[in-house]
């Protein structure tokens, strides 16, 4: 990742930055023909070094870059590296920016990591729910703009199974139209077998990774809630856990921060995360 990324600043700003030294004169002759003699430099420097030369030529040029990292995963050493180099490209003063998407609970894993903990400074956006009738707009205009037609039974069975997550809007719409990509018309049972696979593909890289990283304190906490037919109260959560509220709190921020649960009022929160209520229930009785 981070030799595209250094690659990808090089291309793109091929205009502003100078060539790389990557020859070193070995051997010069002077008798009747002259000769000289070159190899290729492999370049040791480190990752650092080369990048804080890249973004010094682009400020001498009056501008900057923008690093754009897509699906955030925590568990990258890269990843780490990167988020502490950007660190101390801020801290020297030099003109970049760093911008990162993922799920959840994946950037909430990140921002806990001790070596960026200075990202949890950063400006956050939580993206939420799509709201259903941009669902339903999303899907049929990606549909009609490539030239091909939807069942609209299946467009409605598809945005009822996307509840608004923007992680299925992208999975249900693909799977579907992949099905039959030869055929012009995307029918109800695409829809139905697109469905099928992306909620299998959502309980097993979603709800089951997010389910591993919860700690038993998460757990009673998240199961207390399913007392509740939709909303859960702080006051009943501190009675059902036996918690002081300080506690109770506590647990509720953390949940919120990883996208499990979402605030629905003062003191009332709610499962957020699309089916991760019915996944929960599932495991507590296995």
């Amino acid at each position: 990742m981070l030799e595209e990324i250094e690659f990808g600043a090089k291309r793109a700003a091929g205009h502003l930055i100078g060539p790389s030294n990557n020859f070193e004169v070995t051997g010069l002759g002077i008798a009747p023909i002259g000769s000289i003699e070159v190899n290729r430099v492999h370049d040791a420097s480190t990752w650092r070094y080369r990048m804080s030369d890249i973004i010094d030529q682009l400020n001498e040029a009056g501008t900057g870059l923008l690093v754009t990292v897509d699906e955030v995963d925590p568990t990258l050493d890269e990843m780490i590296q990167l988020a502490a180099t950007y660190q101390h490209f801020v801290t020297d003063g030099k003109r970049v920016a760093l911008l990162m998407a993922g799920l959840p609970n994946n950037v909430s894993t990140l921002l806990n990591h001790k070596t960026v903990s200075f990202l949890r400074r950063a400006q956050q956006y939580h993206l939420g729910r799509i709201a259903d009738y941009d669902v339903r707009e999303a899907l049929i205009r990606t549909i009609q703009e490539n030239d091909r037609l939807a069942d609209a039974e299946g467009i409605d069975r598809a945005v009822r199974s996307i509840s608004g997550f923007p992680f299925l809007l992208q999975l249900v719409g693909y799977r579907a139209w992949d099905l039959t990509s030869d055929s012009r018309e995307i029918s109800s049972r695409d829809f139905d077998l697109g469905i099928k696979i992306a909620r299998d593909e959502m309980d097993d890289r979603i709800l089951a990774a997010t389910y591993r990283e919860l700690t038993a304190e998460d757990k009673r906490f998240l199961i207390a809630m399913l007392d509740d037919e939709e909303e859960s109260t702080t006051a009943d959560l501190v009675e059902r856990l036996k918690r002081s509220p300080q506690q109770v709190s506590r647990y509720r921020r953390r949940m919120i921060d990883a996208g499990i649960i979402g605030e629905r009022g003062r003191g009332i929160v709610a499962f957020e995360l699309p089916f991760f209520r019915d996944y929960l229930a599932a495991q507590c009785v296995k």
